[in-house]
């Protein structure tokens, strides 16, 4: 994956880093075929969270210009524009540009959660099965399970109007804990997934209120099912933290993680609330769970690894910066990662969702990171130069952040699968 110039100062970090087998622990489905140049997801969202307008603007930062380069070497386009790679990449037959992209990665299986937003243009999680060697698993989106069971009890709830509030909310309370559990039990589901983040922030109030008025909430949710036709979008802080605590137990019972997005995501996020420290007397509350932080909780990468470091139950991915951020930016963040938190606890993933470029700048650039930089500025290299490490130590960290870490979390019961 990383072309070899010269003989490398540590061959086995060097051929762990860019060889040894992956577990994508977060990633979304690629777009069906039919659906691949949908004119709502424009392929420059590959390289940023921005949205609407402020997406033209993407084309003009250091991501940019390094995907660029680094799509048009694997395409053979010889330094191609952005424009030439998007010309390029419409021209070539959809599953032999997956194959190209994926093929290199070294991604063994795929942790996918599926519930992405517009679902009629998504693959099925079985449908990415073809180009890695073990089966992908499902992360299951809490929060859009919990809309899917609103939606028919509030439209029985306004067609009816014999249904009183109480029966409304205990209806929704017994569905989706038969939900949930059903999936738990599920052995193609790989853990659960909140994006409470989004919605109503991290500050989740780890105890149950539901001795306070429900009444005020469950209308709430009622007359936004009407002035949205029927369209439910959990943003309702009681259901939201109700939810959340609902799955974390249920995930106590059967022991499934439960990722958080954290941190970094497009504009419909508080920032101000998308540090994980909201999160922590939510841990607190439930020593038993296992707690994910997504994105490398970036900005607050330092948060998230003093987390993991003062509770047992709490996991770091380092994933989704790449490529959204610069090369020296990525480097800095898996700096922060390791400065505190255990490295039996770091966990890798792409983020990879509707372009099969994004798993392959995902892939790329985490191996990149997590051995050389540019101008020899070294990650983990440099702590072994300085001896603060030896080179079998950092081998063994980079291959447990790649692959057995997820393995043992998720209790996948893979093999690394190095080829014939």
């Amino acid at each position: 994956m990383e072309p070899e110039r010269n003989q490398p100062e540590f061959p086995q970090l060097y051929k762990s880093a860019f060889t040894y087998p992956a577990i994508d622990n977060h990633a979304h489905p690629l777009l069906r075929p039919e659906h691949r140049d949908h004119i709502d997801i424009p392929f420059d969202g590959v390289i940023s969270e921005a949205g609407g307008v402020a997406l033209q603007d993407s084309i003009h930062t250091l991501a940019c210009y390094r995907a660029a380069s680094q799509l048009s070497e694997l395409y053979q386009l010889e330094g191609a524009s952005w424009n030439d790679v998007k010309t390029h990449r419409s021209q070539v037959d959809y599953i032999d540009l997956c194959k190209q992209c994926i093929k290199p990665t070294g991604i063994q299986c795929i942790l996918l959660d599926d519930g992405l937003g517009l679902p009629e243009l998504a693959a099925d999680y079985t449908w990415h099965d073809q180009f890695t060697h073990s089966p992908t698993r499902r992360i299951v989106r809490i929060e859009v399970v919990a809309e899917g069971i609103l939606t028919p009890i509030i439209k029985e709830y306004v067609e009816k109007e014999d249904m009183a509030i109480q029966e409304l909310f205990d209806t929704f309370s017994r569905r989706l804990s038969e939900t949930l559990t059903r999936d738990a039990i599920d052995t193609n589901v790989a853990g659960f997934k909140s994006i409470i983040c989004y919605r109503s922030g991290l500050d989740v109030y780890p105890l149950s209120d539901l001795d306070g008025d429900i009444l005020r909430p469950v209308l709430a949710l009622v007359n936004s099912y009407i002035e949205n036709k029927g369209r439910i979008r959990l943003n309702n802080k009681f259901f939201n933290d109700y939810v959340v605590r609902t799955a974390l137990a249920i995930a106590v019972m059967h022991n499934k993680p439960v990722q958080f997005h954290t941190g970094l995501g497009d504009d419909d996020i508080s920032l101000r609330t998308s540090s994980p420290s909201h999160l922590q007397p939510l841990i607190k509350a439930y020593p038993k769970a296992i707690f994910v932080l997504l994105h490398s909780s970036y900005p607050y990468t330092r948060e998230a690894g003093y987390l993991t470091s003062v509770y047992r139950n709490v996991y770091l991915d380092f994933g989704e910066v790449f490529p959204f951020v610069s090369g020296e930016g990525q480097r800095s963040i898996i700096k922060q990662v390791i400065e505190l938190s255990p490295t039996n606890k770091i966990l890798w993933s792409t983020d990879g969702h509707w372009w099969p470029e994004s798993y392959y700048l995902g892939t790329v650039q985490a191996r990149q990171a997590l051995y050389q930089a540019r101008i020899g500025s070294y990650v983990f290299s440099d702590v072994v130069r300085s001896r603060e490490l030896t080179e079998a130590q950092a081998v063994h960290i980079v291959e447990s952040a790649l692959f057995h870490n997820a393995n043992a979390i998720y209790n996948l019961g893979l093999e690394p699968y190095q080829g014939p």
